[in-house]
């Protein structure tokens, strides 16, 4: 029989210790629907006890709506052993599931609170028989856990022993700096889950070593109960364990064991997450990362073609995402062809050669040529009067002095009519998109709208090296990205712009 595995996340509580986060309460509430009610994850940890009156009243929200939706046991808050003062706080709040922070250490224990084991057993007991008497359900954290049982596991069979018998659902294990290797952790976890077969465990990852999907495979097969993850992996130092990663590692790799996550929501809610908090997600990050589903050799797409020799059984559709062909100096004909096909295009032989000489010329350039690219690149390489460019920003005026407002004029050739307009803006480029919309109006032509706008110059270079300005826009509910390269950001965000006259 396959078993059962909770998933509790910790993005809105652990997470939010990230570097430089801090969500609004209205993220938050955003979030804990969207985590319980599409991603279907098991519980939900949102907060910290009497940390500031923003959290409270996220806290007081996220209640509110689980009570009015069946979740409200599903929602967790970390309190401490305070004599009950951050359990008045939960309880105002309305939460009904305090995570109660002890310590799992005997170091942690001697020098931060400088008690003794005893001494700390009662502070304990008293928050757990306030908690039962006001009807709050207890899980309990053994902070430093896993330095525990490397240096004083006497200490942890020692509290272990004091909890079992006491009002307590849950016992969390804290992997708290992220030291234990796999072996260490189905060890550990092994000999606490045989000790104790009765009690609920579970094993709370950080990823300091980068360690932290496989001690929590090794924490599954050693019998744990549940999983603290994260979305994107946030969270203090290096980060928690990620989400994304153990669901779908435990889906392909660990058929004994069930869990209820939604996979298709997985990449949703990262992308949400990101932008709340403003931390990009890698490209390469699996899962969820931008490169995770695209080919960029030649060899794999051609495989592909032939009988999907590349791929493994993590397809984008579980996640609701496609694959994609990478266009640049190994992609070679297989992966042009994949981006022709899907842009309608068909080539020669002798043309798909060309085209591919001058893609290996750009990537060996540095240059990132996308799928959009392909029409100019045909055009130039083959004079192709299909493709022939129409649209030439012949010249253009920029000026930016203090105390007024940023001016540009510009000349435009549609189809060898000369168009000419100055205007304003909040900087040049606003300027420059706003002479542009006036020219447009005269030919009665829509301009897409401009939903993105990133800058990125390569790590490591100099203040004049080049830079890339990548523009999403969108235009008749198509969305497509165009960019620009060159040494001036604005000048590349016209380039960006001109190839986007051109595609429309």
């Amino acid at each position: 029989m396959k078993k059962p595995v909770e998933i509790l996340d910790t993005t809105l509580r652990d997470g939010e210790q990230t570097s430089g986060v801090s969500f609004s309460a209205s993220e938050k509430l955003t979030l804990a629907k969207l985590l319980l009610d599409e991603l279907k994850v098991n519980r939900l940890e949102v907060a910290s006890a009497r940390v500031s009156e923003g959290e409270f009243q996220a806290v007081k929200q996220i209640i509110e709506w689980a009570k009015e939706n069946g979740y409200l046991n599903q929602i967790e808050v970390l309190t401490f052993v305070d004599g009950g003062t951050s359990l008045k706080w939960l309880q105002k709040a309305g939460a009904k599931v305090q995570n109660l922070l002890t310590k799992g250490s005997l170091n942690h224990l001697t020098h931060q609170l400088r008690k003794k084991p005893k001494e700390h057993f009662k502070d304990i007991d008293l928050v757990l028989k306030k908690a039962e008497q006001t009807g709050v359900a207890t899980n309990v954290y053994l902070e430093d856990w896993s330095n525990g049982m490397r240096n004083s596991k006497n200490y942890v069979f020692e509290i272990l022993d004091f909890l079992i018998e006491k009002p307590v659902k849950r016992i969390l294990l804290p992997d708290t700096l992220g030291v234990l290797t796999p072996p260490e952790t189905f060890d550990f976890i092994s000999t606490v889950t045989q000790k104790y077969p009765d009690t609920h465990f579970d094993f709370h990852g950080h990823n300091d070593y980068d360690l932290s999907v496989s001690n929590v495979m090794e924490a599954l097969k050693a019998g744990c109960h549940g999983v603290h993850l994260t979305v994107n992996g946030m969270g203090e130092r290096a980060g928690n364990t990620p989400l994304a990663s153990v669901v779908a590692v435990i889906n392909d790799f660990m058929p004994n064991i069930v869990i209820d996550v939604n996979e298709k929501a997985l990449f949703k809610v990262s992308r949400l997450v990101s932008n709340f908090t403003g931390i990009g997600i890698p490209s390469n990050k699996p899962i969820v990362g931008d490169n995770v589903f695209t080919q960029t050799a030649g060899i794999h797409a051609d495989g592909d073609r032939k009988k999907h020799l590349y791929y493994n059984d993590l397809l984008p559709e579980r996640f609701g995402r496609k694959r994609k062909y990478a266009l640049g100096k190994t992609s070679g004909k297989a992966n042009i062809q994949k981006n022709l096909h899907e842009l309608g295009l068909i080539l020669n032989d002798e043309e798909l050669k060309k085209v591919t000489e001058r893609i290996i010329e750009l990537g060996d350039k540095k240059q990132t040529v996308t799928k959009e690219d392909l029409p100019f690149i045909i055009s130039d390489v083959l004079d192709s009067g299909s493709f022939q460019q129409k649209v030439f920003i012949t010249s253009y005026v920029l000026t930016h002095s203090k105390g007024l407002k940023p001016s540009t004029t510009v000349l435009v050739d549609i189809n060898g009519e000369i168009f000419e307009e100055n205007a304003q803006g909040d900087g040049q480029f606003d300027a420059f998109v706003n002479a542009l919309h006036k020219i447009y109006q005269k030919k009665k032509i829509q301009l897409p709208q401009l939903t993105d706008y990133s800058v990125r110059i390569p790590p490591g270079s100099r203040s004049d090296a080049l830079c890339e300005t990548i523009i999403t826009w969108q235009h008749d509910g198509v969305e497509f990205t165009t960019r620009g390269l060159d040494s001036d950001q604005t000048v590349s965000a016209i380039k960006a712009t001109e190839k986007m006259l051109n595609i429309i």
